[in-house]
């Protein structure tokens, strides 16, 4: 009954979105499993109505290879199935009638001499249609956190029975600390008066590894919610009631690797289902990847290195996923619709995206996004080269036929020539030069403003402390990162100055807790109460900008104009409807008039503009006067 291996790939891209269909209840009044409970299904439930017609279902239970599947319910086919190399595995591809109605059917699986085994599988009603997923774009502005470390709202699930690592220890910078759902949706008000309209946790799914996984990265169960962090119901609720603020709310995704105590690891279903695979059920040496991510794009490069960089395990820790295997390549597909349709999802990050099969990415991503036109993906390509960062944004020119379709990239490039404009010496060909190069190689993409920028992530150095420890470096780093042409994207805690300066690199600092979201803290982030003066200047200058993005048409999606810095001074311009906001970049350490006669084409001779923070009012003439360093945004509103 197995189809071909060419055309079980093109009905797994159909299958992909069919998975959609099937969700499991948010009640949580059945076990994942299905009526059997010694039976695993996944996807664990499905809707009525994708866009996709086809759906492949993944059953683990003792002996199942030797069952044959029935199912007697209107507006449902099985086409075939497909017995696992492991004799406990099933996959049956479903066809899903378009008037399918919701409900749940009886899936019955039988074997010559063996009782009748039967699975309830539910059908349900979408709770809206693929055209109304929005996704984030430029006039958004992302606030991302790290789970663990931002708020503990519930110390009743630090621990939980069973799982391989017990207990929290806010001492120790790689245990768990705590964090939870429930922290994040106790300060959403906190999110929402600072100006922010999405937010991008980092993977909050089940990671049931020994040590060091509060980062959320080894994912050991991709349709459970780490019950450290919460529960289905739980996640959901803050999408819901992010929504009703005004949030979207962003998953982070992995598709590259999963946890090595992945339920599946003790039991693979092919002998191809993990790269490597042999090593690793063998005791040999680990193959890990070698991290040559450029191999994407070389026309020269080696066959051995690509295999190497694609297939090598990302840490000896994280099993590489092979996406090459149709059922995998299904299976993960499946996975990422059933959480935006469940969840009701504002947009997907997916993490380390030039290490998966890159056919199977453009698979993935064009899944999506048929089955959500307005959504959006972001994908991460940790690069400073504009080149390889622009290869992967869908329409980009490539010279070959290779087509992504991902709508946004993460844009690593501008982000260093931020650091380096604003801390390095002013010459010919440093300081504020590089940022003014950086944004002048917009050419090469696509969309630009569909690039995401930030100044720092749960990754590396905190902002604060790659500029030096300057709060007016970081002010005007921020200024910038809210005036480009981009998606804007805040750390957690940026806001507030922290930092990690007394261990620079260690991702445990750099993913340190948010002052205020334990009980008994003696600062908080959140009220202000026991900040230093400088970080309580900082949130407000934040917030102020923040709230003025969200009702600004020419921050939001105004043309763009730039001049290259001159005596210290950089000057971008954005202007749209009326409004026109312009960011001046100052670095001179004494006072300065700066003339405005090169700027006549910005049409804002003799207007009156207002200066954002300071609150001043200029005639907009002459020459300004600024009297200190750092980020100056005037306003001019016809």
């Amino acid at each position: 009954m197995c189809l071909t291996r060419s055309k079980i790939r093109y009905v797994s891209g159909i299958q992909i979105l069919l998975i959609l269909l099937g969700v499991i209840g948010l009640g949580g009044t059945k076990d994942l499993r299905g009526q059997d409970p010694a039976i695993r299904v996944e996807p664990p439930n499905w809707w009525a109505g994708m866009r996709n017609s086809r759906l492949q279902l993944m059953l683990h239970g003792e002996g199942l290879a030797a069952y044959t599947p029935k199912v007697s319910a209107e507006g449902i086919l099985v086409e075939a199935w497909h017995p696992g190399s492991s004799p406990n595995y099933l996959f049956i591809d479903l066809f899903l009638d378009q008037g399918l109605q919701p409900g749940v059917i009886k899936l019955v699986l039988e074997q010559k001499g063996y009782p009748q085994r039967e699975i309830s599988y539910e059908i349900r009603a979408r709770e809206r249609q693929g055209e109304d997923y929005v996704g984030f774009d430029a006039s958004d502005v992302i606030y991302l956190i790290t789970p663990d470390r931002f708020a503990n709202a519930n110390p009743d699930n630090d621990s939980f029975p069973g799982l391989r690592e017990q207990g929290v220890d806010r001492s120790d910078d790689y245990a768990r600390h705590g964090g939870d759902l429930k922290g994040i949706r106790g300060h959403l008000d906190y999110i929402q008066d600072m100006g922010f309209t999405a937010i991008w946790p980092t993977p909050m799914l089940l990671n049931d590894m020994p040590r060091t996984s509060y980062h959320g990265y080894a994912i050991t169960d991709f349709y459970r919610v780490d019950p450290r962090f919460g529960t289905l119901q739980e996640y959901r609720a803050l999408s819901d009631e992010a929504r009703e603020k005004g949030l979207k709310l962003i998953m982070d995704q992995v598709v590259n690797h999963c946890g090595l105590y992945h339920w599946w690891m003790e039991d693979l279903p092919f002998p191809d289902w993990i790269n490597f695979q042999e090593n690793h059920e063998t005791g040999k040496p680990l193959t890990v990847t070698n991290h040559r991510r450029t191999v994407n794009q070389d026309i020269y490069a080696a066959q051995t290195d690509r295999n190497l960089m694609e297939k090598g395990w990302f840490v000896p820790s994280m099993p590489d996923l092979n996406q090459d295997n149709p059922f995998m390549a299904t299976y993960l597909i499946q996975n990422s619709i059933w959480w935006v349709e469940t969840v009701h999802l504002g947009g997907i990050r997916q993490d380390t995206y030039p290490y998966p099969d890159k056919d199977f990415l453009s698979q993935w991503a064009r899944a999506l996004m048929e089955e959500y036109p307005n959504f959006n993906i972001v994908g991460e390509e940790w690069s400073t080269n504009p080149l390889l960062v622009g290869y992967w944004q869908d329409g980009a020119r490539k010279g070959n036929s290779y087509r992504s379709y991902l709508r946004s990239t993460m844009d690593f490039p501008l982000q260093k020539a931020i650091v380096e404009g604003l801390t390095k010496p002013e010459s010919w060909g440093s300081g504020l030069i590089k940022i003014y190069e950086a944004l002048a190689n917009d050419f090469h993409y696509t969309r630009p403003y569909d690039l995401l920028l930030f100044g720092d992530n749960h990754d590396m150095d905190r902002l604060f402390t790659q500029l030096g420890g300057s709060a007016l470096l970081t002010r005007m780093a921020m200024a910038f990162i809210l005036m480009a042409p981009r998606i804007p994207q805040i750390y957690y805690g940026t806001e507030i100055l922290v930092g990690n300066s007394a261990k620079p690199g260690d991702h445990g600092r750099i993913r340190s807790d948010f002052p205020g979201g334990w009980k008994g803290d003696p600062e908080n982030g959140f009220t202000g109460k026991g900040l230093s003066a400088e970080a309580r200047e900082m949130r407000d200058y934040l917030k102020t900008l923040l709230n003025f993005r969200k009702g600004s048409p020419a921050l939001k999606k105004g043309k763009t104009l730039h001049f290259v810095p001159e005596e210290g001074v950089y000057v971008l311009v954005r202007s749209y409807q009326g409004e026109t906001a312009v960011l001046l970049l100052n670095k001179n350490e004494t006072p300065v008039e700066f003339p405005l006669e090169r700027f006549r084409e910005l049409g804002l001779e003799g207007k009156s503009l207002r200066e954002l923070h300071r609150g001043e009012t200029v005639i907009w003439s002459g020459h300004l006067t600024l009297k200190a360093p750092g980020p100056y945004i005037y306003i001019s509103k016809e």
